[in-house]
């Protein structure tokens, strides 16, 4: 019998994850605020995991899937490929903040009741080892420091299946009533 890495795993729970989601009728696109109405930041999110509203365009072009999304904490996987490097060879930068910025303001956004919304207003990345096509899937597993009436705070890490750290981060997000637009 042959033993599962944690690295087929990972592969098997982003996979699991997408396909629940088209399974659900989930394309890419933007929510429409009367799709959003009524329901909490994290119900937002169950509802885009599940395919009932449509999931961010950029989680394809970026290449990363979200994977759970509880309580003040979410977890964000992407893998790396060639489109996501930079002229020297390795992952760009921007594809190791997107996925951190994307854990942590979905971190944030299950703190959020029916009818608030957030941005971010500061965030601030670390990125301490290299990646390439052959990392792997890495994760950002983001979670809530600090809720505020106005401002939450969070961090995160990515980090390979064998814990290696790649990149961290923290973020400051502003909380406001979501307006019509």
């Amino acid at each position: 019998m042959e033993i599962e890495t944690q690295s087929s795993v990972w592969l098997d729970q982003q996979t699991e994850a997408l396909q629940r989601l088209r399974d659900g009728g989930g394309v890419p696109g933007i929510a429409k605020m009367e799709q959003l109405a009524g329901k909490s930041g994290r119900e937002i999110l169950h509802a885009m995991m599940s395919g009932e509203l449509p999931y961010p365009p950029m989680n394809e072009t970026m290449n990363m899937t979200l994977l759970e999304a509880g309580d003040g904490r979410a977890v964000f996987q992407g893998i790396p490929l060639l489109q996501h490097y930079n002229l020297l060879g390795t992952v760009h930068g921007g594809w190791f903040a997107t996925l951190l910025d994307s854990a942590l303001g979905c971190a944030v956004q299950t703190t959020l009741s029916a009818g608030r919304s957030y941005t971010t207003a500061e965030l601030s990345i670390n990125i301490v080892r290299p990646a390439s096509q052959k990392t792997g899937p890495l994760r950002a597993i983001a979670r809530v420091v600090h809720r505020g009436g106005q401002m939450v705070t969070a961090e995160t890490r990515v980090e390979d299946e064998e814990g290696r750290l790649y990149a961290h981060a923290t973020t400051t997000c502003f909380v406001f009533n979501a307006r019509a637009t």
